[in-house]
């Protein structure tokens, strides 16, 4: 069975006749635009950038005013956020737990995630972490629409990233096969500093 999934993957792994540069920007729901433009160059110094304000949303034609803002993350990374008053409260899949969707971004090294984390704490917001996951650690906390947020550093070597990559074919086939943890990574959950 193994063997099978093993071609079944490769098979949906065909190159398509174009290449993606990067993403060019990730959209997420807002409350009120201003505090969120506010808050984020407050809390991660995110450079507020541009807007796009419509009554009808120009890809369905439809009724539905809304500000589209978006946030320079740095590196070319964009952040943007939409305001829907005429649309119900926003709300969450009940079904899937706050610390699954997240985003996440990264900094340099454990001198700036730790300095990210007592920042963020210096504004008044609850911080988990640092979390070690092995090849990186990250501190999480919420924005004020409550989207989970996770900061991140690199601490793997490359010898971790190679064994990272060998092993994921064979641990995606466990999964689809049994949907427990397979154990071919399990020395990313052993901290060495605990």
């Amino acid at each position: 069975m193994t063997e099978t999934l093993v071609a079944d993957t490769a098979a949906t792994t065909a190159k398509p006749p174009f290449a993606v540069n990067r993403i060019h920007h990730v959209a997420y729901r807002c409350r009120d635009a201003k505090e969120t433009v506010d808050w984020y160059a407050r809390v991660l110094g995110f450079e507020y950038t541009t807007a796009f304000a419509e009554d009808h949303v120009p890809s369905t034609g439809a009724y539905d005013p809304y500000m589209h803002i978006f946030l320079d993350c740095g590196g070319g990374n964009i952040l943007a956020f939409f305001e829907l008053p005429n649309q119900p409260e926003m709300g969450k899949d009940p079904n899937t737990p706050a610390w699954v969707q997240h985003l996440a971004f990264e900094v340099a090294d454990m001198d700036q995630l730790r300095a990210a984390k007592a920042h963020i704490e210096g504004q008044g917001i609850e911080v988990i972490g640092p979390t070690f996951h092995g090849i990186f650690r990250s501190i999480y906390f919420f924005d004020p629409n409550g989207h989970r947020l996770e900061i991140a550093c690199n601490i793997g070597k490359p010898e971790h990233y190679a064994e990272l990559k060998r092993v994921a074919p064979l641990m995606l086939n466990d999964w689809a096969a049994t949907k427990k943890a397979p154990r071919h990574a399990e020395w990313l959950h052993k901290d060495p500093d605990a």
